[in-house]
Parts: structure tokens; C-alpha cells; sequence
């Protein structure tokens, strides 16, 4: 059997499979649900929007504390029934977002979707995905993240079509069961797999060989108190908040900011292919990023394009329609970039009994971040002064304020390069 036979055999691209389900279930039904679900709960319940947002921020803030604690979820009750706990609450959260009578009803429905969702997030990928790839595990982390990306084209028009045919509380329940029925299965036969018990190496290497590092992390680990002291740890983490905090700040407004110069069938077409540039731009830092590269500058980089597009977007000052797509483009390229990157920052720099603690705490500091952004950039949308545009599409201070907490996120993930 040649060598691209046995890749091509290697469990750990059918695990990278599976968790790209388990990505495009997670993002599709808790990131880019509430929003719809937000639309639908004001529209049939007639509660203020400040109640029903607030509600959209306690789902994430509740699931940032979840991340937090999932490395300790994991040992004490293993990686494959946490996730299906997680499934199940999801499931019983967002039917409870359906079924709320009282606004109280509604928070405790967040707390369920809030903590369910993250069980199929960021670091649970990256806690899957990891054990199987050392030198692949950029493209491994690519494509399995991509499901997150393929979850928002999917879900974003499948929940809004559903809704209006069946109700909420049929959609709820009917996607609610088949995600359930899909990850349990997912669980038992992929997630609950590892090299060590099928007698594999990474990278789909002989059994006999060893996965050579492709860094030089501590050969120690670092305590709890430790890792809040250590600058790379510190820096990484910024890097990622701030990131996600421009990123989710600028897109929940997007949409809306291009209806009124591209009417609202093409600023959806236009958003997709954000989405579109996203994947993109993760797959290709997945697979043509150099084994040695200095990760840390290929995310500034992908901060940088960002930082390009929010500037073209400033320019296009509501109605050049070539500045503003390809505004739409560049920003997008970065989207997935600022998820995937920093875990495999923590690959290289830290020690690998660390990593999955310190990419749980920095998913887990990020969201927590982002759960206010969309709020904080619609006070500046709408407060900030127009600063001569005219256009009903302009908002000039919002694309202004994304590229500095863009270039804020460089400059932290300049500040913890190694010296």
C-alpha cells in the first residue's frame, strides 16, 4: 500500500468529518440562531427589544462560562458524553425560546442553549480534531471549522423558511431531534475515538513512529496562576477577543448597512460571499501556511486584510458599489482566520498538556467579549458623528472603530511574539 493509500485511510480525516457536522450544527443552530430567533420572539410576544437582546447577550456570556470549565467537563465525564448533554441541551434551550410565555421563561431558555451550543463550538472542535494532527493539524482544524461557516449559509435561511411554513415550535423541535439523533451517533463512533485506543500516530504516520513537534513549547506545564501571568498567554488572548469583538460588531450591522444600496436580495447575496470568502481564506492559511511560519504574523496578516476592508468599506461611504464589495470580500477573507489561528498559535507555544486549557480560556474570554459587541457598535452607529457622508448606507465611526480594534488585535499578537 503506498503512502497517499494510508493517508487516505487515516481515521482522523473521518473524524475531521464528522466534526465539521458537529460545527455546522453548533454555529447554525446557537450563533446564527439567535438572531432569527430574536426577530420571531419580538414579533409574537411584542417584548421590548432591549429585554429579547439582552437575552441573545446572557446566551453568549452563560456559554462563555461553559467553555471555560469544559477541559475539567471533559475528564471528569469524558469528551463524547459531554457533547451529547451539550446536543440535548441546545435542543431543549431553543424549544424553550419558542415556548417562553414569561420573560423569565426566556432567560432560563438562554442558560440551556447558552451552555448546549458551546459543547459544539470552537474549542470542542479544536479538542477533537487536535489529538489526531501535529503537522496537518492546520488543514485538519481548517476544514473542520469550516463547518461553522457552511452552518450560517444553511441555517440562517433554513430557520426563517421553516418558521414561516411550520411555526417556531416546530422548527424548534424538528431540528432540535434530527441534531440530537446526528451527534449521538457522531459521538459514539468518532468523537469518543482516539489514536492512542485505535493504535494510530498522528498525521496517519506508521504505528511505530512518533509525530515529530513542529515547535519548542515548555517541556513543563504552567499552573492555573501561572498561565494568567505568562505574556504569550495574556497577548493570545487579546488577540482573539479583540478580533471577534470587531469581526461580530461589524457583521451584525452589515447586512442592514447594504440594503439601502444594494436593496436587500443582493446585500444577502453579498454577505454570502463573505461567508464564501471565509472559507476561503481559512482553507487556504490551512493548507499553504509553511510548517514553520511564525503563526502569530500570519494572524496579523489576516488582520491586516480585515483591517483593508473595513477601510474600504469607510471609503465607499455608502454607495461606491466596487469599493463596498470589495470591502465585503476582504473582511470576509479574515472571518474564519480569527477563529482557527490562535489555537494553532497555542499549538506551537504551548505545552501540550496546556493547550487545550489555554484554548478553552481564550474562546471562552473571547466570547464572553463579543457577546456585547453588537451592541456597543450600534451606540457608535448610532450616536458617531457622520463625518461628511450622506448616504443612507454610510456609518463611517463604525468601519473606523473596526479596523482600530483590528489593529489593537495586531498589536497584541505582535506583543506576544517570542524574543
Amino acid at each position: 500500500m503506498t503512502t497517499r493509500e494510508q493517508k487516505s485511510l487515516f481515521f482522523g480525516w473521518r473524524v475531521v468529518a464528522a466534526v465539521f457536522i458537529l460545527a455546522m450544527f453548533g454555529w447554525g443552530v446557537g450563533f446564527y440562531g439567535p438572531p432569527v430567533y430574536l426577530h420571531v420572539v419580538r414579533e409574537t410576544r411584542g417584548w421590548s427589544l432591549a429585554l429579547i437582546s439582552a437575552a441573545v447577550t446572557t446566551h453568549f456570556l452563560f456559554g462563555a462560562v461553559v467553555i471555560a470549565n469544559l477541559p475539567t467537563l471533559y475528564r471528569r465525564f469524558g469528551l463524547p458524553a459531554v457533547t451529547k448533554a451539550g446536543t440535548v441541551a441546545l435542543a431543549a434551550g431553543v424549544i424553550g425560546w419558542a415556548a417562553a410565555a414569561e420573560p423569565w421563561q426566556l432567560f432560563l431558555a438562554t442558560l440551556l442553549s447558552g451552555g448546549g451550543w458551546v459543547t459544539m463550538g470552537a474549542a470542542a472542535v479544536n479538542a477533537i480534531v487536535a489529538p489526531w494532527f501535529v503537522r496537518t493539524r492546520p488543514a485538519a482544524l481548517a476544514m473542520a471549522y469550516n463547518g461553522s461557516s457552511v452552518g450560517g449559509v444553511v441555517f440562517s435561511p433554513l430557520w426563517v423558511a421553516m418558521i414561516g411554513v411550520v411555526g417556531f415550535a416546530c422548527a424548534a423541535t424538528v431540528v432540535g431531534l434530527v441534531m440530537i439523533v446526528t451527534i449521538w451517533v457522531l459521538a459514539d463512533r468518532f468523537y469518543a475515538a482516539s489514536p492512542d485506543r485505535m493504535g494510530l500516530s498522528a498525521d496517519g504516520d506508521a504505528p511505530e513512529a512518533k509525530a515529530a513537534s513542529i515547535a519548542s513549547p515548555p517541556t513543563y506545564p504552567l499552573t492555573h496562576r501561572g498561565l494568567w501571568r505568562d505574556r504569550r498567554f495574556v497577548t493570545l488572548a487579546a488577540g482573539m477577543a479583540l478580533g471577534l469583538f470587531a469581526q461580530i460588531g461589524l457583521l451584525a450591522h452589515l447586512f442592514s448597512l447594504l440594503v439601502p444600496p444594494l436593496g436587500a436580495s443582493a446585500a444577502g447575496l453579498a454577505t454570502g460571499a463573505a461567508t464564501a470568502a471565509a472559507v476561503a481564506g481559512r482553507t487556504m492559511v490551512g493548507w499553504l501556511m509553511p510548517a514553520g511560519a511564525d503563526r502569530r504574523l500570519v494572524a496579523c496578516a489576516s488582520h491586516g486584510v480585515q483591517i483593508a476592508g473595513s477601510l474600504a468599506l469607510l471609503g465607499a461611504a455608502g454607495d461606491h458599489m466596487p469599493l463596498l464589495l470589495l470591502g465585503v470580500v476582504l473582511f470576509g477573507a479574515g472571518i474564519g482566520n480569527v477563529t482557527s489561528l490562535p489555537p494553532l498559535v497555542a499549538q506551537v507555544e504551548f505545552a501540550a498538556e496546556d493547550a487545550p486549557r489555554v484554548v478553552a480560556l481564550m474562546v471562552a474570554i473571547g466570547q464572553g467579549a463579543y457577546a456585547f459587541a453588537p451592541a456597543v457598535f450600534g451606540l457608535i452607529r448610532e450616536f458617531g458623528p457622520p463625518l461628511g457622508a450622506t448616504a443612507p448606507g454610510a456609518a463611517p465611526c463604525l468601519f473606523i472603530a473596526a479596523a482600530l480594534v483590528q489593529s489593537a488585535a495586531v498589536v497584541a499578537f505582535l506583543a506576544g511574539r517570542r524574543r
